[in-house]
């Protein structure tokens, strides 16, 4: 196999094998071109049959290039090599083995708007009021005791307040729910296997012997459920490689476990550690920028990327007064670097730290007509009439699904209300059985006669579309359903502009099952309702339509523009108010910075504001973030509103420094000169300011204004 196309450390990471393998990666090093290497490698030149080889990514997206890749490398057919994500790799492997469980093996996934909903039954199955006890709350604590491999009756025993008590209480009867719907959350995805392994010691071993190589990309972001199944099926023949950088770890708030990256020695025995520091994407100015800032943590491992490109641009400071002045400067900036025709929209990125900082930009954006995509808006999968089909689905291919039976039951209006449905949850709940089961036998419960007339004609047709799954494709079983249920008369009869437009998703949604249909040879509806549940925004994104990207920084992980915005660099909101007095939280949000700086590949723009309106209505003063203070200031230039413009003091090409005048700097206040080199516009100065820290400064970019002489 030609290896030429790989740098020396690169090669030695893609031929090494016979013991575990730690690769650091940093951004931009080419990780993806080391996996595909070495998966292409372990096939042909080592002879590793390709169905023995397991590759984790933490994106459908990441996964779907990695095989495009190792075919391009290959000459033959790669099928049967095992490449997806956590979630979609484990969904796999329960469709075969979920039965030892005592499961269906044609489960439901609940998505998050389902599981949540789930929740909302079972606080009220308690007697707690909803609007006291929020049922996404509950959610995040429960997903929380997932991730720490913790049940509902090890945290019965754990809870030593009333919250967790009724966290406990809730965690108990949303998993016998689930269960009762033949349903898995995304976290009971990661847990099903590891019990399976626990439970079945044949099963692990059965997948141990299939899986004799493992690769795992995003090796930083894993959590402990995954950590215990990726050393599960390794930790026998220790044939493992990882790829991460733990100076790109932030997710811990979704329980990533950075230590697992860390410490991965200490789990797997002696291993060849390898560091990918040659930055192929950013320009020198825009890595030194980053590594300056963290560098400043002390949980991370010693490596620092460079680059063969050009120094580059400095990075540009946008200072404004207000956010609306901010996203009205963003905008300037997008229309001066495109206007050139140097740059399209779809070179430039914005990012932010939370999603309700869009708002102001996407304003902007639209009233100036310039063509924009936000990333972690309403999904299309979770539109309402998307999910309203997609329920009619999950139901036809599991009559236990409750939560879509109980969606999709008076959709269209159908003439069954309120009161009749409570009356049929509760006989449900009383005889212990589902509520499919229930209307199959209308005639027990105590509703009207109408209502179960109307009962029946729906049942009847479910049961009848069931019983057709496996003998008409995707596509049919999809125009069936709409017509028998009369879902386009349902919208042609309200006939608005709302209405017209939900149906024309309908008809979108079609379009995508019958591309489905034509791309995937064993294409069933099973199958395609598990390929919705684990799509993101991500997976669906196209980077080459001309539009500006919005996106949160933890969103922008693994992209590159040409162009990056950070907007909202201000303490308390990058970083995040509630992490400012913790300190491993403090160290995320300066890697999550890192990820954001090195998402740039030519410009990268810091922008913050003086002033933010926050909480709704107060306008509060703002402080400049720290990770703007602690950039090198040799590396830096200011751009400042318009407001400001006018006011400052700007530098003058025959301006001169002197060693003892009094300067005031925009963000480090009043200092006093100590060092000179050179003369004009282009000296270096060295500044102490208060508290006794000293910057060095380039005359040009530092906008210092001489008080005292």
């Amino acid at each position: 196999m030609n290896l030429d196309n790989l740098n020396n450390k690169q090669l030695e990471a893609v031929t090494s094998i016979g013991q575990p393998n730690l690769i650091f990666a940093g951004a931009g090093s080419g990780k993806t071109r080391v996996l595909t290497y070495k998966i292409a490698y372990l096939i042909k030149d080592v002879g590793l049959p390709p169905e023995n080889i397991l590759a984790v990514t933490f994106t459908n997206k990441a996964a779907q290039e990695m095989k495009l890749r190792v075919q391009e490398l290959l000459d033959f057919d790669i099928s049967s090599i095992s490449i997806g994500t956590f979630h979609s790799i484990s969904a796999q492997l329960l469709r075969k083995e979920i039965h030892h469980l005592g499961m269906l093996n044609n489960f439901i996934i609940y998505d998050q708007p389902d599981s949540i909903s789930v929740i909302k039954s079972s606080i009220k199955d308690l007697g707690l009021d909803i609007k006291q006890f929020e049922p996404k709350t509950f959610k995040n604590h429960i997903s929380q005791l997932k991730n720490k491999l913790i049940s509902y009756e090890q945290a019965e025993i754990l809870a030593d307040d009333f919250l967790s008590q009724k966290v406990a209480e809730v965690y108990k009867i949303y998993q016998n729910q689930l269960s009762n719907n033949s349903a898995l959350d995304f976290d009971d995805l990661l847990l099903k296997p590891l019990e399976l392994f626990k439970t079945m010691p044949n099963i692990l071993k059965k997948y141990q012997n299939k899986y004799n190589y493992v690769l795992v990309d995003e090796y930083q972001d894993t959590n402990k459920p995954q950590f215990e199944f990726i050393y599960s099926l390794a930790q026998n023949h220790r044939e493992i490689c990882v790829v991460g950088d733990d100076d790109q770890s932030i997710y811990g708030w979704r329980g990533a476990d950075i230590s697992n990256i860390l410490n991965f020695s200490d789990a797997f025995g002696e291993s060849k550690i390898f560091k990918l520091e040659q930055n192929y994407r950013s320009t020198q100015n825009i890595l030194d920028a980053a590594y300056f800032v963290i560098s400043k943590n002390s949980n991370r491992a010693d490596k620092k990327i460079w680059t063969k490109n050009k120094e580059g641009e400095p990075i540009y400071i946008v200072e404004n007064l207000n956010d609306s002045m901010e996203a009205d400067k963003i905008l300037s900036l997008i229309s001066e670097n495109t206007s050139k025709g140097t740059y399209d929209f779809n070179d430039i990125v914005i990012l932010y730290r939370t999603n309700a900082q869009s708002r102001v930009i996407e304003d902007r954006l639209r009233r100036q007509g310039i063509p924009y995509h936000i990333i972690g808006g309403v999904k299309f999968y979770e539109r309402k009439e998307i999910k309203d089909i997609l329920a009619y689905l999950r139901l036809i291919s599991n009559l236990s699904d409750n939560v879509s039976l109980l969606r999709i039951l008076n959709f269209p209006v159908r003439g069954i209300g309120k009161t009749s449905i409570e009356k049929i949850i509760k006989y449900s709940k009383e005889i212990g059985d589902s509520i499919f089961s229930v209307l199959n036998n209308i005639d027990n419960v105590n509703i009207g006669i109408s209502q179960k007339k109307t009962i029946k004609i729906f049942v009847d047709k479910i049961n009848e579309i069931h019983n057709t799954i496996d003998s008409i494709d995707v596509v049919d079983l999809v125009k069936k359903v709409i017509h028998e249920f009369k879902i386009k008369e349902h919208y042609d009869r309200q006939n608005t502009s709302d209405s017209n437009e939900r149906w024309q998703n309908i008809e979108e949604f079609i379009n995508g099952i019958i591309e489905y249909n034509d791309e995937k040879e064993e294409a069933n509806l099973v199958k395609f309702l598990e390929e919705v549940s684990l799509l993101t925004d991500i997976d669906k994104w196209n980077d080459e339509v001309k539009q500006v990207t919005l996106m949160t920084i933890h969103s922008s992980k693994g992209l590159e523009f040409p162009i990056v915005f950070i907007s909202g660099l201000e303490e308390g909101l990058f970083p995040i108010s509630q992490y400012l007095d913790q300190n491993d939280e403090l160290e995320e949000e300066r890697r999550l910075f890192y990820v954001g700086a090195t998402r740039a590949m030519e410009k990268l723009y810091l922008s913050y504001s003086k002033l933010r309106r926050r909480f709704g209505a107060e306008i509060m003063p703002m402080l400049v973030s720290r990770f703007i203070t602690e950039l090198p200031e040799e590396n830096i230039q200011y751009i400042k509103s318009d407001y400001e413009s006018r006011k400052m003091n700007i530098i003058s090409k025959d301006i001169s420094y002197k060693v003892g005048q009094l300067v005031q700097h925009s963000l480090f206040g009043k200092g006093k000169i100590v060092e000179v080199q050179g003369e004009g516009n282009e000296s270096k100065v060295s500044v102490i300011f208060h508290g006794n820290i000293r910057k060095k400064l380039i005359a040009k970019y530092a906008n210092l204004k001489i008080v005292y002489e």
